[in-house]
């Protein structure tokens, strides 16, 4: 791991993330745009569970091109439209991730640049 927690005690009141990640000097960085449930071939699935797996695979597909892995997270960036959506998000999320622990942002908003997306991830990754 390339990174260090650096929690100060707020987040364990909230959810499964740290509040703070230090790197180490001299990392390769990936920035992700806004990763929305969209499929390769244009399909938007119905449902935020599905749109939420199918935006994480699409995260995970970035990272693999940079030789990386979920390990090397360090900031999530997830935009709702829904706040009724954050638990069906918060499922796929954790199943996904399993044990990873980058800092995360959630936010919510009335609309992305496609009606009916439900939601977009951005990712921060560093990696030697």
């Amino acid at each position: 791991m390339n990174h260090h927690i650096r929690d100060i005690g707020i987040a364990r009141h909230i959810g499964f993330y740290s509040d703070a990640i230090e790197t180490d000097a001299g990392l390769r960085w990936l920035f992700t745009a806004g990763t929305p449930g969209i499929t390769e071939d244009g399909e938007i699935p119905p449902g935020i569970e599905a749109q939420t797996r199918q935006a994480w695979k699409n995260v995970f597909a970035a990272l693999d091109k940079a030789g990386m892995t979920t390990a090397d997270l360090v900031k999530v960036t997830t935009t709702l439209v829904n706040p009724a959506d954050i638990p069906g998000y918060v499922k796929i999320r954790t199943e996904m991730l399993g044990e990873v622990k980058p800092a995360f942002m959630l936010q919510v908003v009335t609309q992305l640049v496609k009606a009916e997306l439900l939601l977009e991830i951005e990712v921060i990754a560093a990696r030697k």
